[in-house]
């Protein structure tokens, strides 16, 4: 038996969108996913199913060389709101920091991923619509973080902690 992908129909998207949401909100970030293709594939430019797309993708990050942060970076790049657009990064670079630092990887080596979630929290908040402090709320989260650890956890060099010499990429916990 040949098994192929059905499509849904044009009618049912909405209450697609609205199944995907929920599968996130359950953690089930898989199953999310496989909706938010199902309705790409008959509607490639629907923003919400391009945003679940995106966040179902970074609610599956590890922290590892498995994570499939260009994936998520592609569709939000569709986002036509340059507000969500830049939110919505931000939340992307901002889970692949904490997922990384979570997995055990040098902070020192998260900073560039933090200041990128930090850069598009300012910029979306620039032009966020009124009283939306969501920007406000995700970059106080990171700063809260890159907080609660030394200056020097943040700043150290790679020649410092022997990364260079070791081969080591700065992926998963040094040994």
């Amino acid at each position: 038996m040949a098994l192929t992908i059905k499509k849904i129909s044009l009618d049912g998207v909405e209450a697609a969108n609205a199944k995907a949401e929920r599968y996130r909100f359950l953690n089930q970030p898989h199953e999310a996913e496989s909706i938010c293709l199902d309705v790409l594939e008959i509607d490639p430019e629907n923003q919400l199913a391009l945003r679940n797309l995106a966040l179902a993708i970074t609610d599956q990050f590890s922290g590892t060389r498995a994570d499939r942060f260009t994936e998520a970076e592609r569709a939000l790049e569709k986002l036509r709101d340059p507000y969500e657009r830049l939110y919505y990064s931000g939340i992307m670079h901002e889970r692949r920091a904490k997922t990384q630092l979570r997995a055990g990887n040098l902070p020192h080596a998260l900073l560039v991923v933090f200041e990128n979630a930090l850069r598009c929290f300012e910029q979306a908040q620039a032009i966020s619509p009124p009283a939306n402090d969501n920007a406000i709320l995700h970059w106080n989260s990171c700063v809260r973080v890159l907080q609660s650890r030394g200056d020097a956890d943040w700043h150290q060099s790679y020649q410092e902690s022997g990364s260079l010499e070791s081969g080591d990429s700065g992926w998963g916990p040094s040994v």
